[in-house]
């Protein structure tokens, strides 16, 4: 896989005095069923985030609240992106290197994963990770 199959995405939004309501539907706002929600909050500003990639397994990352960076990698290429908006998020596709970090204070970083928690499905020894793409791009 590569970083120019990770992309931003809109979010449909119904702006209202009262406030914003904002929604996401399964295979129609995302590429993918949700089979998995989680965030991650009260991070230390230093804190790093992350550090591994996803055998199968996608995301949409959202900052629902605050800001943070994400570093994205293929093993080739290398982009940060960050997130600062509720009505966006960022699709990472599968065998993608990420390293979240600089969260603002009070920040919530919302994930939609494609699959349930599994161990197995994780590089996070990036030489690992690495060794996989090499043989992935050597296969194609």
């Amino acid at each position: 896989m590569r970083i120019n199959q990770c992309k931003i995405v809109d979010f449909p939004r119904i702006v209202d005095k009262r406030g914003n309501l904002i929604f996401i539907e399964n295979n129609i706002h995302v590429p993918f069923s949700i089979q998995r929600v989680y965030y991650i909050c009260d991070v230390p500003h230093e804190s790093l985030r992350g550090g591994h990639a996803h055998k199968e397994l996608q995301q949409m990352i959202i900052a629902v609240s605050g800001s943070f960076d994400i570093l994205l990698d293929d093993g080739v290429n290398k982009e940060m992106v960050t997130l600062n908006r509720s009505c966006i998020g960022l699709y990472v596709c599968s065998m993608i290197w990420r390293e979240i970090s600089n969260f603002s204070s009070g920040s919530v970083c919302l994930v939609l994963a494609s699959l349930p928690y599994d161990e197995q499905d994780y590089f996070r020894n990036y030489s690992d990770f690495l060794e996989a793409q090499q043989l992935i791009i050597r296969d194609q």
